[in-house]
């Protein structure tokens, strides 16, 4: 054997998706200017940086670091935080259609969201022209949030203990688990009154224009350690994906990893979800083109997925501020747009392949 030319080929192999990580990064810093130039309110380069690095105080920097920044950096970390947890879930559950929002984790999340606000009197309800609901304790809708999605999650991890479970029957429970917690959504804005309607649909929306620095910095807090422990385990991901006795044989604990991947998974999920409610797809579709371009190596995968993740919602959220502007549209409504039929046609390709 050659080993000269199994080096060089290895090299020349992770060499790609190394260059893929660093374009997708650079895309990522110039969609943060795109993102904070773009909007109802037209800023050059230059406002940017004096607002940034000057000490001059005008309109212009107010809406820089008190509106457009937060709103850009929290999209960035809600890309992270989706695209991540797809890959998760994905490779946890060997399943390429697992991601929050196929396996109903998004749907709970946004229940235990609105539960909070409504139940748990998290919020102050009044009506104006920006908001319906000001977060008085936006730590107990994180929590409220995060029980109802590890509620979830539970159900999917006892359904994969059951024999003979099959990756359709994985998917049609988390479906079902959406809709029942969207069936207990639709029933409190029933009994709601016009105010309290007014705040539960904001968190079927999916929308970043709340986005302040206490939101940042929260989700800062939690996303970006929990991007490094799924960097951390990035090999035993790998090793999964040979199977569960190879993965066993090879010194992985296997439930152990699965377990606190689906946790964190849903913690971050939930975070996103509590703050801007649910959007739809970045987690199925981010993941599958990126696998498409680099593979399926778990190493390059979870950071490549986690960069695109960011670009890909800075997009969405870009378009959903400026493609009818002043009106500002939910995220939500372009990603669901954008994903909707990228999902389809991932169905068909499968399809096409005999995989299902």
């Amino acid at each position: 054997m050659n080993y000269k030319k199994v080096q060089k080929d290895y090299l020349k192999y992770t060499a790609r998706k190394k260059l893929f990580i660093i374009i997708s990064f650079l895309f990522l810093i110039l969609f943060i200017f795109i993102g904070i130039t773009f909007g109802s309110a037209k800023i050059a380069i230059s406002d940017i940086f004096s607002a940034l690095f000057g000490s001059s105080e005008n309109t212009i920097t107010q809406i820089i670091v008190n509106i457009r920044l937060p709103r850009v950096l929290s999209a960035v970390l809600a890309g992270i935080a989706l695209s991540v947890s797809g890959v998760v879930m994905q490779s946890i559950l060997k399943n390429p259609l697992g991601s929050p929002f196929t396996l109903g984790i998004s749907n709970a999340a946004a229940f235990g969201a609105a539960f909070a606000v409504i139940v748990l009197h998290a919020g102050t309800l009044h009506s104006s022209t920006t908001d319906s609901v000001i977060i008085n304790n936006p730590y107990l809708i994180s929590v409220s949030a995060f029980f109802w999605s590890l509620t979830s999650v539970i159900i999917v991890l006892l359904m994969t203990k059951l024999r003979g479970i099959s990756s359709e029957t994985l998917i049609l429970t988390g479906i079902i688990l959406g809709s029942l917690f969207l069936a207990a959504t639709t029933a409190m804005e029933y009994f709601a009154d016009d105010m309290e309607l007014a705040s539960i649909i904001f968190w079927t929306f999916g929308d970043l224009g709340r986005a302040s620095w206490r939101d940042f910095f929260i989700l800062f807090a939690l996303i970006i350690p929990a991007f490094l422990f799924f960097i951390r385990n990035r090999w035993n991901y790998n090793l999964l994906d040979t199977g569960d006795e190879t993965a066993k044989s090879l010194g992985v604990n296997v439930n152990k990893v699965r377990i606190f991947g689906l946790i964190i998974a849903s913690l971050i999920t939930s975070i996103t979800v509590s703050f801007f409610g649910i959007i739809a797809f970045v987690g199925l579709v981010v993941p599958h083109i990126i696998r498409r371009i680099i593979g399926n190596d778990e190493r390059f995968l979870i950071p490549a997925s986690a960069i695109f993740g960011g670009v890909f919602l800075l997009i969405c959220d870009t378009i959903a501020r400026t493609i009818i502007s002043p009106i500002v549209l939910p995220v939500g409504i372009i990603t669901s747009f954008v994903g909707a039929p990228l999902f389809i046609f991932l169905l068909i390709k499968r399809k096409g392949r005999g995989k299902w």
